[in-house]
């Protein structure tokens, strides 16, 4: 009878996959499975004892306001905490190091959930009443500045439809989440959601984003898939709006990118084509600035960019394919603190225009039925000088000499 059930053991063992013996999972929202864990925790010394660095994950739901209800998971992997919020599209709130923060100060206190965000408020800017965190995806139907454009119908006739600002997957909660952690070295920490922007005779997209980060590390991952589920191709649009605010954004702070080529999105932006790299002290009297720029990559295709503070001692990377994302958008709104001192570093499929307008540049891109597109970006915090020149010498290296192209005005269809 042992020797049986020995067999039985062994068997079933060999039955599950080395990789599914060594990967801790626990799913915090299924949809599929009716699962909504409310309150959750786990450390290192739970999951993966011999990990040379303390992490640990916790998962609660604020309450009052408009963010009653929301949920947040928070990753601390010993040397950076990521805070995610799976209720507002697997967004991510704050990326804090030591000193040095990844997010913004909003006008906007509470994290917002969805269900007080009206797209269409405001000329259709009502995204603005939940807008404060350091990443926000822009997308997928359609992203950028709100407006009038065209769609087929019920009946595959050409109809207007009214565009809001930056589309709406942002404002969809996740319908599953599942923390995923390795056993064994490095001890990578993933967290992955699936978010589905679907509708009767609409877009069918699914996205799936997985964000990770290894014990110990200054640096984070983003990586997602997007799916057209549908069975007719469809445009899409994606832009990663990762916002940054004090203390990298400051008077003094800097940009740097191997820019190929920039634009000005407007004839404001045009008179300040000489100080792209700068930065101001905040005031009244600034006004928005927002350049569309293509970078140069390396010889596998992939750039990194940079925003470090006045004293070059702090800084934030941001390192992605320009096949994947082949547009980038630097915007600045350095106003008052009050209203929103903020730096936008957004890499994507298109600039932030209407889609009417990408669409008439080439810049809306279409999945087939069934096809997948993925796109990786990754981040790291840097808190010291020397890590800092070290990157700039690798932007260099990228820009190898190559001329940057600036236009004088901005692009129209007229």
């Amino acid at each position: 009878m042992l020797a049986a059930l020995y067999i039985i053991l062994i068997t079933c063992m060999m039955s599950v996959p080395a990789e599914a013996q060594n990967v801790f999972e626990k799913s915090l929202t299924s949809v599929r499975d009716n699962i909504h864990v409310e309150l959750w925790e786990t450390t290192s010394g739970e999951i993966t004892p011999a990990c040379p660095a303390d992490w640990s994950i916790r998962k609660y739901i604020l309450h009052g306001g408009k963010q009653e209800g929301v949920d947040i998971i928070e990753i601390d992997n010993g040397e950076l905490t990521i805070t995610v919020i799976p209720t507002r599209g697997m967004g991510i709130l704050k990326v804090v190091r030591g000193d040095v923060r990844l997010g913004w100060d909003s006008p906007v206190k509470e994290v917002v959930h969805p269900m007080y965000i009206d797209l269409e408020r405001r000329g259709g800017s009502g995204m603005l009443d939940g807008f404060n965190e350091f990443l926000m995806r822009c997308g997928l139907e359609f992203a950028g500045d709100p407006g009038v454009d065209t769609y087929l119908d019920f009946y595959e006739q050409e109809a207007e439809l009214d565009l809001t600002l930056h589309g709406k997957i942002q404002n969809i909660p996740a319908s599953e989440v599942i923390v995923s952690i390795d056993k064994n070295p490095p001890y990578r920490i993933s967290l992955r959601g699936r978010v589905d922007e679907r509708m009767f005779f609409g877009p069918n997209y699914e996205l799936w984003t997985e964000i990770s980060t290894e014990p110990g590390s200054s640096s984070f991952r983003t990586d997602d898939v997007i799916t057209n589920q549908d069975a007719k191709e469809h445009e899409f649009q994606i832009l990663y709006h990762c916002n940054y605010g004090p203390p990298l954004l400051e008077k003094g702070a800097r940009f740097v990118a191997p820019i190929k080529r920039a634009t000005p999105a407007n004839d404001l932006t045009a008179k300040r084509l000489a100080h792209i790299p700068d930065y101001l002290d905040p005031s009244p009297e600034n006004t928005q600035e927002e350049f569309n720029i293509q970078m140069y990559g390396d010889d596998r295709g992939m750039t990194t960019v940079m925003l470090h503070n006045a004293e070059a001692d702090r800084a934030a990377t941001m390192t992605f394919s320009v096949e994947q994302l082949p547009y980038f958008i630097l915007w600045k709104n350095m106003g008052p603190v009050e209203s929103g001192y903020i730096t936008g570093l957004e890499p994507g499929t298109g600039f932030a225009q209407n889609r009417r307008t990408q669409r008439h540049f080439g810049r809306v891109p279409v999945l087939g039925a069934g096809e997948k597109r993925r796109f990786t970006i990754d981040y790291e915090i840097l808190t010291n000088t020397a890590d800092i020149k070290t990157v700039e010498e690798k932007i260099k290296r990228i820009q190898d000499g190559r001329k940057t192209l600036i236009d004088k005005q901005p692009d129209t269809m007229n």
